[in-house]
């Protein structure tokens, strides 16, 4: 039976006919459809069983916030599950099917839950699985993993393509309704720069299905005329099927475009995520109606008011021929006028308020509706739809006054703004008692670094829910953004709205006020899981008093809608039952996304081959050219050595050590971690996180640090540069950048919030190459550009200049111990300058070198690496370098840690140098044994070998290692059992087995 309405649907082309399957019955819709209006117009009314008792759910909603209509929609490597019908677009060959049931929608054997419904009550879970404690791992769990879930797993690789977009705005704004339109507009003739989102594929919002005029003219004309200047306008950009996602700190929010699931044959991505920074960030995200609270209220055919008149006005579909409306405000009155219109039966409105309505009331009253003030519904009659209402009064308990046939409810508890993405970042609310919502405290807003509140409300949003209100509202709301931002409003008319007068609307959490405990049972507040209007009273019956706690013990505002529908009157409720004001119990936290977005858009383009993308330097094709064996370090490809044809990669290794030693080496050092430290609090915050001082280093020098956790472990060393008064950078090691700059950053938000310090990760903005060797400077000097000589660029300096035309930085440090440089040119001149160091080079015999030419040149030179000497549990003292913690400065992190007994315990094994009595390679690792046994019966050990090489400067093998009271040990000779039996026996020596005094590397 179609359900079509022959004189409504402004959203649908009816020339456009559209086929679709529903769990595998063929239906038909329209172009412009949703699945919903498409599954009403059918006349399917059940379209999904609830969580728990396996209830018949219908359609109840017709926006984002639908916790009932969850489908399964499509198939193979399209299938996705937990889809909305309600903001699913209606495609030819849509396939859906409705999920939590089985064998079958119309028969599920778990409805058998609901007839036992009195033996699980909220919580029943902490209860009943807490004993006995050994059933749990092989009863109960199991079970409750079988249950646990909603729509079914894909079974196939998704065959969809998603990707990221990079967005910088002046202003954003959240939602395309009249408000965020009118806040545009206004922001954008400032000459600000504004991107709207707007998550369905529609402008103008509810205003369009509720009326009123601006300006004289009809809201939808005013809807047409400021799309079409906005898109006019240079400096704004607006975007449908986008939705704001999440609001995060200084500006940063997150916006989900569904750009193919209209249109599945539409070559590109399925979804984009936004990645936006704006300036100020406007919300005109509206307001979403509330439900009440009766019982049989999540009866198949119960709607909300508002829903009811969308589809009927957006979609000609009548959700029914034969209506009841309950309401306690002036709102429903539209849906029970568009009813009316359409041709509709409206059987009666029943207003829970004893009298008194403005002018909606009094123009239903005009068109013959019946309405029956101070009477209530006290149940819903049927089972997989309405049948009928018992009719009661509002004061009462419950007792039916009357008996009512229908075929469908809609109901209206008022509306609550959304204000989710205000809270996102920190926003406060307020109780607005007037019309019992929560909205946007503006004496509280979300703050950015700079103290100031970054996000405006607007409209519905703000709680301004009069057409004149919202867009007066939205007016300022875009001005001000602009002004805060050094933009100049322009003057001009607002659009003045108008619309009918409306009366206070009474708040009402359940109906009837004084219900029996079988209603209350019966009442649900949140349909997708369960949860009663009994469930919270027992809660705050049985000492939760905490709305957080709650919502944890009953599971309110945890299904996939995330309370949309539930919270206030949950709160409500609760609060009415310790007795206590709603504001005193507060709110439950919002948190992003506003609503769910598929993991294929949280991925992007990381799947496949580039889930984990190798990290390439600029002179990577060059290597792989030329020889390299590649070595993997994180996420990293590094030459380990250039080997050339007929030769080893040991033989390259040594060739590589000494051509270095005694001319010219090239090694790429682009790896190493930059990163940018900026900010009034720059030397303060290195202070901190370095075991020596940072702040006093002068600009234009360089100073070796260390760094180690909170436990007092080392993690991490390298050479920190001093840019400016307020500008450091900081190397670190190949693997250690993204590492080490998240541990910056939980220490500026989580301890230090209040610094004024920027971090930045530059490690892939600058390619650097290290020029090693006697012949290094000569090279320079032949580039020509700058002077770096010993006076002008003495160790440990850095300096900016040109060498042959190239902006260059370079670092007069070593880590090989000869004269070395480390320039810094842009990534995309990297390639380029290292071929022009190999042509212009090539007479004083340069050649590059991998990474293990590097580590036996700073093995050689006594140098630690982390990673090599260090495990996790090493401190600095154990390296001997007591040198670089300071002594001037009361703490850093892990300095307390070092100063336990633990760590200052003189048996902790000490760096030392190792050298073979026979000049052979100690095993990498190997542990040095003493006398004795332990208690399993291994021989004790008293060291163990952290690196070991054969040095070609040397002529031998050296190595260093941990030993127990190694330096006090000088010349002891210690055993080191090989794997295969043989034993090695190494001498105690310095670990600086080359130019110990460091000429080589300040000639």
């Amino acid at each position: 039976m179609s359900a079509r309405i022959a004189t409504q649907g402004r959203l649908i082309d009816r020339s456009k006919p559209i086929t679709f399957t529903f769990n595998g019955k063929r239906l038909h819709g329209l172009q412009g459809d949703t699945l919903a209006s498409a599954l009403l117009a059918n006349d399917q009314m059940l379209v999904g069983r609830s969580y728990k008792y396996h209830r018949p759910r219908g359609i109840l909603a017709s926006g984002a916030e639908e916790p009932n209509a969850l489908m399964g929609l499509g198939e193979g490597g399209k299938f996705e599950p937990n889809q909305r019908a309600t903001t699913t677009e209606l495609y030819d060959g849509l396939t859906a099917r409705s999920q939590n049931h089985w064998p079958s929608l119309e028969f599920d054997v778990g409805q058998v839950n609901a007839a036992l419904s009195r033996f699980f009550p909220a919580g029943f879970y902490y209860k009943t699985f807490m004993w006995p404690k050994s059933f749990w791992e092989k009863v109960y769990e199991p079970v409750i993993r079988q249950a646990a879930g909603l729509g079914a797993v894909p079974k196939e690789r998704d065959a969809d393509t998603y990707e990221y977009f990079y967005a910088f705005t002046d202003i954003l704004v959240i939602g395309g309704g009249v408000a965020g339109l009118q806040a545009a507009k206004a922001a954008a003739q400032t000459g600000a720069k504004v991107l709207v989102l707007e998550q369905t594929p529609h402008w103008g919002g509810r205003a369009p299905v509720d009326g009123g005029t601006v300006d004289g003219e009809p809201v939808e004309a005013f809807v047409e005329r400021t799309v079409a200047e906005l898109s006019a306008m240079e400096n704004v950009t607006l975007r449908t099927r986008a939705m704001g996602a999440g609001v995060y700190d200084h500006g940063y929010a997150l916006g989900y475009e569904r750009l193919t699931d209209h249109a599945p044959l539409l070559a590109g991505p399925r979804h984009r995520l936004w990645r936006i920074r704006a300036k100020r960030i406007i919300t005109a995200t509206g307001a979403i109606e509330r439900t009440l609270s009766f019982a049989g209220n999540d009866i198949p055919g119960v709607m909300l008011a508002s829903a009811m008149r969308d589809y009927v006005v957006n979609y000609g579909v009548a959700p029914g021929q034969r209506v009841v409306i309950a309401t306690n405000n002036d709102d429903a009155y539209r849906t029970a006028i568009a009813l009316k219109q359409a041709g509709i039966e409206v059987l009666r409105v029943l207003d829970a308020r004893n009298s008194g309505g403005g002018d909606l009331m009094r123009q239903a009253h005009e068109m013959g509706i019946r309405i029956d003030c101070g009477r209530a519904i006290a149940r819903v009659k049927g089972a997989k739809r309405v049948t009928g209402v018992s009719v009661c009064a509002h004061d009462g308990e419950g007792g039916a006054l009357e008996e009512v046939a229908c075929d469908a409810v809609a109901m209206s508890g008022g509306w609550s703004p959304v204000v989710h993405l205000w809270s996102h970042c920190g926003g406060k609310l307020i109780w607005d008692e007037t019309q019992a919502h929560f909205r946007p405290d503006p004496n509280r807003p979300p703050t950015g670094a700079d103290g100031e509140g970054f996000v405006v409300p607007a409209g519905a949003a703000n709680g301004e829910l009069m057409l004149d209100a919202v867009l007066s509202d939205a007016d300022a709301a875009g001005k001000l953004a602009a002004k805060a931002i050094g933009f100049k409003p322009k003057r001009g008319k607002v659009p003045q709205g108008a619309g009918p007068e409306e009366a206070p609307m009474m708040p009402v959490w359940l109906m009837p006020a004084r219900a029996t405990t079988a209603l209350r049972n019966k009442a649900f507040l949140d349909y997708q899981n369960d949860v009663k209007v009994s469930d919270v009273q027992l809660a705050a019956q049985e000492g939760y008093e905490s709305v957080e706690h709650t919502k944890r013990y009953t599971t309110l505002g945890m299904a996939t809608d995330q309370g949309k529908i539930a919270n206030i009157n949950g709160l409500a409720i609760l609060a009415d039952s310790l007795n206590a004001p709603i504001p005193q119990v507060g709110t439950t936290t919002f948190r992003p996304p506003y609503t769910p977005i598929s993991m294929g858009a949280i991925a992007g383009e990381a799947r496949g081959e580039i889930f984990q993308p190798l990290r390439r330097t600029p002179m990577h094709d060059w290597h792989d050219e030329n020889g390299a064996d590649w070595e993997p370090v994180g996420h990293w490809r590094r030459p380990y050595a250039y080997v050339r044809p007929g030769e080893s990669v040991h033989d390259a290794v040594m060739r590589e050590v000494k051509n270095t030693r005694e001319k010219l080496g090239l090694l790429d050092a682009s790896t190493l971690g930059k990163l940018i430290v900026k900010g009034r609090d720059a030397g303060k915050f290195l202070d901190m996180l370095y075991t020596n001082m940072m702040s006093t280093l002068k600009p234009g020098k360089c100073r070796y640090g260390l760094m180690c956790s909170e436990n007092g472990f080392l993690i991490d060393d390298g050479v920190v540069a001093r840019i400016d008064e307020d500008t450091f950078l900081c190397h670190t090691t190949t693997g250690g950048a993204d590492r080490i700059h998240a541990h910056m950053e939980e220490w500026l938000q989580c301890e230090w919030w209040d610094w004024q310090v920027y971090v930045a990760n530059v490690t892939e903005q600058f390619a650097q190459i290290a020029v090693v060797g006697p012949n290094a400077r000569k090279l320079l000097e032949k580039l020509g550009g700058m002077d770096v000589s010993k006076d002008a660029l003495p160790f440990m300096e850095w300096r900016d200049g040109q060498l042959a035309g190239f902006d260059v930085r370079v670092y007069r440090i070593s880590f090989s111990g000869e004269l070395s440089y480390e320039i810094a040119v842009p990534a995309c001149r990297g390639r380029a300058f290292w071929d022009l160091l190999l042509k212009e080079g090539a007479e004083f015999g340069v050649m590059p070198y991998g990474t293990e030419a590097l580590h036996i040149m700073r093995a050689e030179k006594g140098f630690i690496m982390i990673g090599d000497e260090t495990d996790g549990t090493v401190i600095p003292q154990d390296l001997g370098l007591h040198w670089a913690i300071s002594k001037k400065k009361d703490d850093y992190l892990g300095k307390r840690a070092q100063q336990r007994s633990h760590m200052t315990d003189p048996n902790r094994w000490k760096l030392v140098g190792l050298e073979t009595l026979d000049g052979s390679v100690l095993p990498d690792g190997a542990y040095a044994v003493a006398e004795g046994v332990n208690e399993n019966g291994q021989r004790n050990v008293q060291g163990r070998v952290t690196s070991t090489y054969f040095s070609p400067t040397l002529g031998r093998g050296i190595a260093m290692g941990l030993v127990l009271h190694g330096p006090d040990r000088m010349g002891e000779v210690l055993e080191f059992p090989g794997t295969d039996g043989k034993a090695f026996k190494a001498k105690i020596v310095s670990p600086v087995f080359y130019d110990k005094d460091g000429e080589k590397q300040n000639v």
